[in-house]
């Protein structure tokens, strides 16, 4: 009799449980709507059957009972490659585990309300964001300078994660927290103020943030996460605060064209080994309070710097910047300053494995070089691309008229809005172009070199056109396309 009491427990408990929640799809969307809490979640309804731009309403009906759409589950829309837009309400709170994994057409996130936004929880995987939507729009409108409202406490995980379009953020002072991957691969943000209020910086909250330049962390910071401006490629200076007492692993990795850290907390704060890793720092300087230099010299990673100076002391000169030309199969690199050594990076995005039985040579190299020397701070870094294009000559030979295929080097290079073209193709026209195709400015190749005024701002990306060769521009960066 006991046992099938327990029985009977189970199966009410089952058919209970079931009452309070159900499957129901409406306008197109399937949610899992719970009774007693009045309150749904949007679940998958099979696998890319979600198309074109889906707006969730805040609130949905069923049976005369309303629900608020507050969480939108695991996988929802999994294989949805044919989403192109979504709609959030402000009444969603959280984002399931891979809600929109390999939903590869989705390209824009739209949002009414930003303080809603920045709180929702995103839950698991990193590859769960949104990660395909490029583009963050507030009441329909492209957010590019992204200004975070003043009731907004925290800045959830993965808030504002791979959103290129952004290039300026303003975060209150009523942000105590940055989460974990906040702006993680935002290549386009090139401007960025973290207030006093904040005491956190969560792992990977701007990695990959290759536009940032410089980054100041206030005082009130205690902590700085794991990889946390990992491959900020851009950054030339970095200011830690004084009250930082702990920098976890790989937090300033791959940032290869850092030149200057500014530390100003007077006990050394506690730092992984490769909190700095592949930054290069024996061409770097930290500069520390004067009563601690003796202790940052004898601590690593800080003891790797390889120039420490106080920050009291008389800032050092600095290199000049370089000249890149390139003659004859060579680059050359000159400097004002005397006996500078010149630190270059190149790398080329065309190499990959080949399987024809020809292979193309005329590849494009990415060029980054800045010059130091004792006694002097290092040079700003300059950026550059050397690429090749195919042109063609009539010629004559034994009274035959023909063609020859040969290639030309353009090296390019970029700086406050002028895009500069060193190619011995006298009389080609060089383009520059936005993504979107626009044509802002134009130039013939004369006495070698053709310069073009764009009126592009830092950060933005164009396309040079010389020949049958395009390049992508990102302005002071370069890579081909």
């Amino acid at each position: 009799m006991k046992n099938l009491r327990h029985l009977l427990s189970a199966f009410l408990l089952v058919c209970c449980t079931v009452a309070m929640a159900e499957t129901v799809t409406i306008d197109g969307i399937t949610y899992d709507a719970v009774t007693k809490a009045k309150v749904a979640t949007v679940i998958a309804k099979e696998t890319g059957y979600y198309s074109g731009s889906v707006v969730i309403p805040e609130t949905i009906v069923h049976n005369n009972v309303t629900y608020s759409v507050t969480s939108i589950g695991d996988q929802a829309f999994v294989g949805c490659s044919g989403l192109t837009s979504i709609t959030i309400p402000n009444s969603v709170t959280s984002i399931g585990s891979f809600a929109f994994y390999y939903c590869s057409g989705l390209k824009e996130v739209h949002i009414n309300d930003l303080a809603a936004w920045c709180n929702i929880s995103f839950e698991d995987s990193y590859a769960n964001p949104l990660y395909y939507a490029h583009n963050l729009y507030l009441n329909g409108e492209l957010v590019t300078d992204l200004v975070i409202p003043n009731s907004v406490t925290s800045i959830g995980n993965w808030a504002f994660y791979k959103y290129d379009g952004l290039t300026n953020i303003t975060i209150p002072n009523s942000v105590t927290t940055i989460g974990n991957g906040a702006f993680l691969d935002c290549d386009g943000l090139t401007s960025i103020t973290i207030p006093n209020s904040v005491t956190t910086i969560g792992n990977e909250a701007f990695a990959w943030c290759s536009g940032l330049t410089s980054i100041t962390i206030p005082n009130s910071v205690t902590s700085i996460g794991e990889s946390a401006f990992y491959g900020c490629s851009g950054l030339t200076s970095v200011t830690i605060g004084s009250g930082v007492g702990y920098i976890y692993s790989e937090a300033f990795a791959n940032c290869g064209n850092l030149t200057d850290v500014y530390c100003l907390a007077t006990t050394v704060p506690s730092t992984n080994s490769d909190a700095f890793k592949n930054s290069y720092l024996v061409y770097k300087t930290l500069h520390v309070p004067a009563e601690s230099i003796n202790s940052y010299k004898t601590t690593a990673p800080w003891s790797s710097f390889g120039t420490i100076l106080t920050i009291e002391e008389e800032s050092m000169p600095k290199c000049a910047t370089p000249v890149v030309s390139y003659n004859n199969g060579k680059l050359t690199f000159e400097c004002e300053t005397d006996g500078v050594e010149f630190v270059t990076e190149i790398t080329s995005s065309d190499f990959n494995k080949f399987y024809n039985s020809s292979v193309d040579l005329s590849v494009t190299y990415n060029i980054s070089v800045y010059a130091t020397a004792e006694g002097y701070e290092n040079s700003d870094t300059v950026n550059a691309t050397l690429c090749w294009i195919e042109c063609g000559c009539n010629g004559n030979s034994n009274g035959i008229n023909n063609i020859d295929v040969y290639s030309k080097s353009a090296l390019i290079t970029s700086s406050n809005g002028v895009i500069n073209v060193d190619c011995p193709l006298e009389g080609e026209t060089v383009a520059v172009y936005t993504t979107d195709g626009a044509l802002v400015g134009s130039a013939t190749i004369t006495n070698g070199s053709a310069t073009i005024q764009n009126g592009l701002s830092k950060g933005s990306v164009a396309i040079v056109k010389i020949g049958n060769k395009s390049v992508k521009v990102v302005v002071d960066k370069f890579y081909d396309i």
